[in-house]
């Protein structure tokens, strides 16, 4: 095997075949939890750097109208099978978003079902990629007294490893690296030591406008630790070691890709190997896509409270975040309405770059409560 050996390319017949798939369930799971114990709720809101009591403190959680920890939103990002993007043999999978809707809480002890099926391709010309399919996927998740918690539609892009890097025009003009001053960091600092939790101080639905902007939260800067903290919340198809390792190159030899010294390696290490990163067309190692939903969830569930639900979040990926890069999330109240007898508020939602590009957006429904009448 040789490090130079060129990728695969999207053809004709395998794209008919993946197409056969549509409208079936995916039999065979890869998961990574399926239970909402607290050392799962922890490992996966700490990998996305969310410490709020409700999901981290039990102590402080039996005070809550919930009466126990709860799990954040984001973290059934960890019960949909790792394996859903399946189909087109060494076409890289490039996370693009979701459309999610909860139903209801995930407590300690829940345990969940996935159902999952292939719902459409989608074929597209890009400016990372040329062609590229955007593969998209249905989630169903049920409790152990199987009720629905929640549904969702997950995309990703699969495209041509090799075209991404000598045809792709989305990242030609690399900007240099950013290195940050004493100054800087310490004033990210001083944002991280003031973000605004709400928690216990009850938000009502009467007391929030449109047009008021969400307490902004920052994400980054990237590094490598920050991208392998996140795995450890959330899982990871190829992360494996040694002879597990390798079981997994001889069952899906697609996954075995040589790296600089002729050693087979996963896919996955776009997130922490600058050479094959660069490879596959990004600039540099980068954050999961998941993980960036998951900050849009953040944001809301930070100014919503303890009384608050996200009840909804659409949110799309538009670039990479590669390492050194820092995230100012961003949002404000559009609109504020009622579904079925609940008080909503719809919130937009922005992820900029440290040079205001834009990295992801989002559209969040969330159900409020109403103050009593007197």
């Amino acid at each position: 095997m040789s490090s130079n050996k060129r990728f695969p390319l999207i053809t004709d017949q395998a794209l008919a075949e993946l197409r056969q798939r549509v409208g079936k369930k995916l039999e065979k799971q890869i998961i990574w939890i399926s239970e909402c114990n607290e050392e799962a709720i922890r490992h996966y809101a700490h990998g996305i750097g969310d410490d709020n009591p409700l999901w981290c403190d039990p102590e402080y959680a039996k005070t809550t109208r919930y009466g126990s920890l709860l799990a954040p939103p984001s973290i059934l990002h960890a019960m949909t099978p790792m394996n859903a993007f399946q189909g087109l043999p060494g076409i890289h999978a490039m996370y693009a978003g979701g459309d999610w809707t909860w139903h209801s809480p995930m407590r300690v002890g829940d345990k969940i079902r996935t159902e999952t099926a292939l719902k459409d391709l989608i074929e597209h010309k890009t400016r990372f990629s040329g062609r590229s399919i955007q593969q998209v996927v249905h989630f169903d998740l049920y409790n152990q007294r199987n009720e629905k918690v929640a549904e969702c539609d997950q995309w990703a892009f699969r495209t041509e490893r090799d075209t991404a890097r000598e045809k792709g025009v989305k990242y030609k003009n690399l900007k240099a690296q950013k290195v940050y001053s004493d100054e800087e960091i310490q004033r990210i600092a001083d944002a991280y030591a003031n973000e605004y939790v709400r928690g216990r101080d009850t938000l009502y639905w009467e007391d929030a406008k449109v047009g008021d902007a969400l307490p902004p939260i920052l994400k980054g800067p990237m590094t490598i630790t920050g991208f392998i903290a996140f795995v450890q919340g959330w899982g990871g198809i190829f992360v494996r070691a040694h002879k597990l390792a390798f079981k997994l190159f001889r069952s899906a030899p697609g996954s075995a890709i040589p790296n600089s010294r002729n050693i087979p390696d996963v896919p996955e290490r776009v997130h922490w190997e600058n050479e094959f990163a660069t490879r596959v067309g990004a600039p540099a190692p980068y954050d999961y896509g998941p993980e960036r939903i998951s900050w849009m969830s953040h944001i809301m569930t930070n100014w919503i409270g303890d009384d608050g639900w996200l009840y909804r979040l659409n949110a799309r990926i538009r670039r990479h975040n590669p390492e050194g890069d820092l995230l100012t999330i961003s949002g404000k109240v559009i609109a504020k309405g009622e579904e079925a007898g609940k008080a909503t508020v719809t919130c937009e939602l922005r992820a900029e770059n440290q040079d205001g590009e834009l990295s992801c957006e989002g559209t969040a429904v969330a159900i409020l409560p109403r103050k009593k009448s007197a």
